[in-house]
């Protein structure tokens, strides 16, 4: 089965990321979709695997094999959580929709430390263009403060919002350059501060409920692999074939 066949045929879930789910577009924004895809348990069975994620079809569109998006989102990976998370959900069935039910369980403090690491990859990345070119990428120090607010957000509240809500158009203006870097560097620093004291009396549990989320795995398997298949056709043919020549 080719990659686009089971983004085609086989996706779960299916979303809009990006600044459209961030509240955050503008008239030159992208629409960047993600979305998880169930490939058919009989695919497993043989030595090429399926593959545990697919770029396209479409332009800006990025599909995970379901169990590898588990995989990511119990390790608290922000871009997979925030996708769990986007209110714009253009597609699911019911395994989709079973999955959005279990979001709370890939939660933990986690985020604490994975999100304080994407943060800090991005500033290093902030930082080295600053000092080859004079200026920083302000699209992306936009996106940094907003990543730090979601994460400190989260550990208050044991809510992951991805909508920015009131703080779009203060977000906006660190895209213009209309703030200096200096600022936003207070800002950083501020928030981190903040994350750092939320963690402590953060509502989220220590760890997530990854026995829950294998179950939900485990049976999502084995509903497909009870479906009909063109894969087991083919083999059942082949079995009765020989049979018919045996006898």
């Amino acid at each position: 089965m080719q990659p686009e066949a089971l983004v085609r045929d086989h996706t779960i879930y299916a979303c809009v990321m990006g600044s459209r789910a961030f509240g955050l577009a503008t008239d030159d924004s992208d629409t960047d979709r993600r979305g998880v895809f169930l490939a058919p348990t009989p695919l497993f069975w043989r030595f090429d695997k399926p593959p545990t994620h697919v770029e396209g079809p479409a332009e800006e569109q990025f599909s995970w094999e379901l169990e590898r998006f588990c995989e990511l989102a119990l390790r608290a990976n922000p871009n997979i959580l925030e996708c769990l998370h986007s209110p714009l959900v253009e597609y699911t069935d019911d395994t989709g929709r079973e999955l959005l039910a279990l979001r709370g369980a890939f939660l933990s403090r986690r985020v604490h430390d994975t999100f304080t690491r994407y943060a800090y990859g991005q500033r290093r990345k902030l930082e080295t263009h600053i000092s080859n070119h004079g200026t920083p990428r302000w699209k992306h120090a936009m996106h940094l403060l907003r990543l730090l607010t979601s994460a400190r957000d989260l550990l208050r509240t044991g809510t992951l919002t991805i909508d920015v809500g009131d703080q779009r158009e203060p977000l906006l203006a660190v895209k213009r350059g209309e703030v200096s870097w200096q600022e936003v560097e207070t800002r950083m620093a501020r928030l981190e501060r903040e994350a750092e004291e939320a963690v402590r009396r953060s509502p989220l549990p220590a760890a997530p409920d990854r026995r829950r989320v294998e179950d939900f795995l485990a049976r999502a398997r084995r509903a497909s692999a009870l479906q009909a298949d063109p894969y087991d056709e083919v083999v059942q043919g082949v079995m009765d074939d020989r049979g018919r020549r045996q006898g």
